[in-house]
């Protein structure tokens, strides 16, 4: 009796703890979320020997798609610590030398900019069916173009650069509302200067990834590595 008992009691807990680690199913709703792309390929003869002029390419081509939001690129950055962090900025500018966007200095990816001058960034291109991603170092971009691209700006936006103490906690949004409010009388009538504290970053390509989706998942993506001397090395890789 005493090793039935026993019996019942081990398979008891055997199924309590069965039933405590079932792993719960999958989502059909998210997991069924699929798109075959089917727009166009990518071939090591279908791009430029330069990354830079290769970006060129697919750039003009998502303008004249009308690509919505063309301009937005998810921005990568870690802590000295390797803890990661990533948001959506606006491309400003793009030549040989790199990509440009502009933020405050103060704010957490500026931080973290500072700890560890390195990051990423990526455009998903959706109507186009494309990916780009660009890894390499990053810097302050010279203050008289911080300058100038500040002056281009909004009036409005020029007084919220003041106005927003970036990525600190605030009490709520009247705080936000308030400060906005006393930098707007503060500079009636004048030039709003650009503020010590916000400014333009320039991100120095080291790799450049070309993403073309295809069909079953075998996409096509093409590499640029930049060498030493300063060119770049192409290499196709696996989806």
């Amino acid at each position: 009796m005493a090793r039935f008992l026993l019996f019942i009691t081990t398979c008891t807990r055997a199924a309590v703890v069965s039933l405590q680690y079932k792993p719960a199913p999958m989502s059909n709703t998210i997991a069924d979320i699929r798109t075959d792309y089917k727009l166009r390929s990518l071939g090591e003869e279908d791009v430029a020997e330069d990354a830079i002029v290769q970006f060129g390419r697919w750039w003009d081509e998502a303008i004249a798609s009308k690509v919505e939001e063309v301009n937005a690129m998810t921005l990568a950055t870690a802590t000295s610590e390797g803890e990661p962090d990533a948001r959506i900025v606006l491309l400003k500018d793009y030549s040989e030398a790199g990509f440009v966007f502009f933020t405050n200095y103060n704010s957490q990816k500026g931080a973290e900019l500072h700890q560890n001058p390195k990051a990423a960034i990526v455009f998903f291109w959706r109507e186009l069916e494309r990916q780009v991603r660009i890894s390499g170092n990053v810097e302050k971009v010279a203050a008289a173009d911080s300058d100038a691209y500040f002056h281009s700006r909004p009036l409005q936006s020029r007084i919220g650069a003041w106005a927003s103490p970036q990525s600190t906690v605030i009490p709520d949004r009247a705080e936000l509302e308030k400060r906005y409010a006393g930098y707007e009388q503060q500079f009636a009538g004048t030039e709003v200067p650009r503020p010590p504290h916000w400014g333009g970053y320039i991100l120095k390509p080291q790799k450049i990834e070309f993403w073309q989706g295809r069909s079953n998942r075998l996409h096509d993506r093409i590499i640029y590595r930049k060498t030493v001397a300063g060119n770049w090395n192409r290499e196709r890789l696996a989806p």
